[in-house]
């Protein structure tokens, strides 16, 4: 089976015979109901290759979609002048970038549709380009945009140049409410809603299907999905390592699969990981590994996100789909780009409770923060495997000198706030560990709270953490709150673990194990 990896060409995957999960009815649904939308989703998630699919639909390529849902539906397969751009395959760094876009944008199609305007001013030009469009073919205009938010996100630690963007794409964008007359189709989309843009004000007609439930699964691949045209697929996969079918459709579930993209959905894969994994026989953290998350740990520096509550965040629709939310709340942007996804829906509140999709992201994401709070810088992730692997033999002593030696390596590095950063790494460490553990962070009981409690297979280990004090001080709290007693007819080995977190020299300066 031929795996379109990187491949984002309708055209290509259908005349060289790559497998292409039929997303083609609901191509069909949406252009019958409606004439302007907008799609958010992760990167790498298909949606270039829906854009694609839309520009060979509409321009009458018949031929191209045999053998799918869209044939059996379309009956008249008219054709429409389609004008595509594509924002992806550059670095926004200066107004010239998105000047030379624009420009090569409005010259290909200029020479096609014998456009010509006097005025260099690119949403001029575009007004012309529609006109002339329409005049050379009969027809009215198909306008497709992809990753309309690059030069912004690009530059959201650049807030003079993103303004700059702001404006130049407004005017440019407002363009098709003007032409509105002239226009067949419109399709935007982008990982984010974010930057200001008044593209949503103005085209206030634009259809917004980033959490419809009729399209969670228009990009992506679904459980059904992967069944069905997979299927021989997972089987290779599971000889090569050595596992039965079923537990290998389990752990391609437990690392790709999770994207909820509104409330009761199915879950869906994660494309990019899942072709990669049937390509190499291998899994491995695909999607991660092609991109780091810089701009969303700076949005969460600038607006001082508390880190604690990656793992169980609460938000409403609001601000879901909020278009400027992301300047003073990152959970918009973590959760359009992909880092965040529903994991349930209070119907009484109107509340999503949000958390990470998969193993790979918790993984991938964890482990970029850890780095970007401390200075692990890579390191990280070996220091954690072993931290695991003590807790799970029943070695408290051994982990306490690893997490020791960590914060002892922090030591004068870390220029924040000392306590704030400290739980911080000590949040990402904990959550890290969970694999073959589980760990909670201030579990209550009756007489209060533990600050750490983790539960291996034979051991239990519960850690009270005393910033400016005394382990033996800690270890009181934990005799005196009774924070064991809720394990009293537990046959697992219970570790209580009293630490000591000075601020001035900003790491674990004493500790001790009590049984």
């Amino acid at each position: 089976m031929l795996y379109p990896i990187g491949i984002q060409d309708f055209v290509k995957i259908r005349k060289d015979g790559y497998v292409y999960v039929d997303k083609t009815d609901l191509v069909y649904k949406m252009v019958r109901q409606g004439g302007y939308y907008f799609l958010s989703r992760p990167r790498r998630f298909g949606k270039s290759l829906l854009v694609s699919t839309l520009e060979a639909y509409f321009s009458g390529r018949k031929e191209l979609f045999d053998g799918l849902a869209i044939a059996e539906l379309e009956k008249e397969w008219n054709q429409y002048p389609v004008l595509r751009l594509d924002f992806s395959g550059a670095n926004y760094n200066s107004e010239q970038v998105l000047e030379s876009k624009l420009n090569s944008f409005l010259t290909f199609y200029e020479e096609i549709y014998a456009s010509v305007s006097s005025e260099p001013v690119a949403s001029v030009r575009f007004d012309a380009l529609i006109q002339a469009a329409y005049a050379k073919t009969g027809k009215p205009v198909v306008v497709l945009i992809d990753e309309y938010d690059k030069p912004i996100v690009d530059n959201l630690g650049d807030d003079a140049l993103a303004d700059t963007f702001r404006k130049q794409l407004q005017g440019f964008y407002s363009v098709m409410k003007a032409k509105d007359a002239y226009i067949k189709f419109g399709f935007l989309t982008g990982v984010t809603k974010i930057g200001k843009l008044s593209i949503f004000s103005g085209l206030n007609n634009l259809k917004d299907i980033s959490m419809d439930a009729r399209y969670t699964d228009i990009c992506g691949i679904s459980e059904q999905g992967l069944k069905k045209y997979f299927d021989e697929s997972v089987k290779e996969l599971a000889k090569a390592n050595g596992i039965s079918v079923e537990k290998c459709y389990e752990q391609l579930a437990g690392m790709y699969d999770g994207y909820h993209f509104c409330e009761d959905s199915d879950g869906m894969y994660n494309p990019f990981s899942v072709l990669n994994t049937f390509d190499f026989l291998k899994f491995k953290e695909y999607w991660v590994e092609t991109g780091t998350p810089s701009f969303l740990v700076k949005v969460m520096k600038q607006t001082d996100y508390d880190v604690t509550r990656l793992s169980s965040e609460e938000a409403d629709s609001t601000l879901l789909t909020s278009i400027d939310a992301v300047f003073f709340n990152p959970i918009p942007l973590l959760y359009q780009s992909g880092y965040l996804t529903i994991k349930g829906y209070d119907k009484t509140t109107g509340i999503y409770t949000l958390g990470f999709p998969n193993l790979e992201v918790k993984h991938g994401f964890l482990s970029f923060l850890l780095d970007a709070y401390t200075t692990a810088k890579g390191s990280g992730n070996l220091l954690i495997r072993k931290m695991n692997n003590d807790l799970l033999i029943g070695k408290p002593e051994d982990f306490m000198k690893r997490m020791e030696a960590f914060f002892a390596r922090q030591n004068y590095q870390i220029q924040g706030d000392a306590e704030k950063d400290f739980q911080y790494a000590m949040s990402i460490i904990l959550q890290l560990l969970g694999e073959n553990l589980i760990v909670h962070t201030e579990d209550a009981t009756s007489e209060g709270r533990m600050d750490i409690l983790v539960e291996a297979p034979g051991f239990i280990y519960i850690i009270e953490i005393k910033i400016n004090d005394t382990p033996e001080a800690a270890l009181q709290q934990i005799e005196g709150n009774g924070y064991a007693r809720k394990f009293a007819d537990d046959k697992r080995r219970i570790f209580k673990i009293g630490v000591r977190f000075s601020t001035e020299t900003r790491c674990f300066n004493s500790w001790k194990i009590a049984e």
